[in-house]
């Protein structure tokens, strides 16, 4: 490769991670062609690139990227997964592959933001529910106690409504004998 591909390559590989959201490394030896076809077609389905890339341009990419941490994951032949919507859905591609498959790929690790992901965490992420049940649980975790302060205090005005109006059928109770 040439001096001036290779220059393209990193300038790529920086604008990747630039634009992801979470970077998975992956260890692919003993993946056959097969299933490296494979993989990468159920990664497509779900948005997910996910690519061959040498070392050396990783390191070059990552540090022109101002995300020198990616260097601390790239070991041995590597293949990045780019996540670019929700976080956990590389991470549950790349387990989901893993466990149907029963393939060789290994997981390094990943960079999520600017902070190194082992590959136990990478499994932990995989394992959170969607980024819309979560949201979910939290607002109906905020609404519980909103609607108890709300019954509260509606209690108090309630009260005083049926006391008054107890005053009223007994004034006019009181008139009309």
């Amino acid at each position: 490769m040439r001096i001036d591909e290779k220059k393209e390559v990193v300038t790529e590989l920086a604008a990747k991670l630039s634009q992801c959201n979470i970077a998975i490394t992956t260890d692919y030896r003993g993946l056959k062609v097969a299933e490296m076809t494979e993989l990468r077609r159920r990664l497509r389905q779900r948005e997910i690139e996910y690519r061959v890339v040498k070392n050396t341009m990783v390191r070059f990419a990552a540090e022109k990227a101002n995300k020198v941490e990616l260097i601390d994951i790239v070991e041995g032949p590597t293949a990045i997964a780019f996540g670019h919507g929700d976080i956990t859905e590389p991470a549950k591609a790349l387990i989901d592959y893993i466990r149907s498959s029963g393939s060789g790929l290994k997981i390094i690790g990943g960079l999520l933001d600017r902070r190194v992901l082992t590959a136990s965490e990478i499994a932990n992420l995989a394992s959170l529910p969607p980024k819309e049940v979560l949201v979910s649980k939290l607002l109906g975790g905020m609404k519980g106690p909103i609607i108890g302060l709300v019954n509260v205090l509606n209690a108090n005005i309630t009260g005083f409504l049926n006391v008054l109006n107890a005053r009223m059928k007994q004034l006019e109770g009181g008139n009309s004998d």
